[in-house]
């Protein structure tokens, strides 16, 4: 079975009105889109790159803690790179009245990712691409990327859709080894040196097995980075009361915001081999 996260206190994530003012003053178009298949819908932010020809199409998948203003703003960020980026809110449906993320209480959203059946989240997942990639905007060309859970979620629908050409994971853990002969994309990892937990169980273990499976996988650890970098190094820098509550405070900023510096880089030198 799947290697979960342990719930992580909501407030662990902190104010997110920043992601929120960068995703307005955006210029590129997003929208709500409801993904349906069989009984469910799948509520989806996309947003479209401003190019003038069809573009690959990446799916972004969540933290922990849901679809967040961060992870709407990540996505567009993709766009910006020039893909068209889809994030799914996978508790579509699943918070009171059939509601989503917004719908619950935050110290309610990790729980209730918890218990998200996988064959579900896979379908959810499977029904995003169909859509996406069948867009008249799109060339039909698919990655994946997803952080927290949504890494260790996006290596393991890696194992269970064949048309994925790429699959970013930031700081999730991999499939079990049996599974990953399914692979049939290119994985890239991105992880954070202060975050043994999860680097534990991609290092000797998940990277052996990958090789031994005869897929491709490369993994980055970045110095000083903790775990949920990308997020952590965008946010604002810490303020006094942070510092006071830890001297190190603005050393693991500076830290995770190289990272997150860094591992852009990476990510769009990776997405142009498309």
């Amino acid at each position: 079975m799947l290697l979960v996260l342990s719930t992580v206190p909501a407030l662990a994530q902190g104010n997110q009105d920043w992601a929120k003012a960068r995703l307005t003053s955006s210029p590129r178009h997003g929208e709500w889109v409801a993904v349906k298949y069989g009984n469910r819908s799948v509520q989806s932010f996309v947003v479209y790159p401003e190019v003038k020809t069809k573009a690959p199409a990446i799916i972004v998948i969540h933290e922990i803690f849901g679809m967040t203003d961060w992870v709407q703003s990540v996505t567009d960020q993709f766009a910006e790179a020039g893909y068209i980026a889809i994030a799914p809110d996978l508790l579509s449906g699943m918070a009171p009245n059939g509601g989503r993320t917004s719908d619950l209480e935050p110290n309610k959203v990790g729980e209730a990712i918890q218990k998200l059946p996988p064959d579900q989240i896979t379908a959810d997942l499977s029904a995003v691409a169909d859509y996406v990639t069948k867009l008249p905007s799109a060339n039909g060309k698919l990655a994946v990327t997803g952080f927290c859970w949504g890494g260790g979620q996006t290596f393991r629908f890696a194992t269970n859709r064949s048309d994925i050409s790429l699959a970013l994971s930031f700081y999730g853990p991999p499939p079990p080894a049996e599974d990953m002969a399914r692979i049939k994309a290119k994985v890239y990892g991105f992880y954070g040196e202060n975050d043994a937990r999860i680097d534990a169980m991609i290092y000797p273990k998940g990277e052996a097995d990958m090789k031994a499976a005869g897929k491709f996988f490369e993994g980055v650890i970045y110095k000083g980075a903790g775990h949920g970098f990308m997020r952590a190094g965008e946010a604002p820098p810490p303020t006094d009361a942070d510092i006071a509550k830890s001297a190190k405070a603005p050393e693991a900023y500076a830290a995770n915001k190289k990272a997150r510096e860094d591992a852009w880089v990476r990510i769009k030198a990776i997405l142009k081999t498309i």
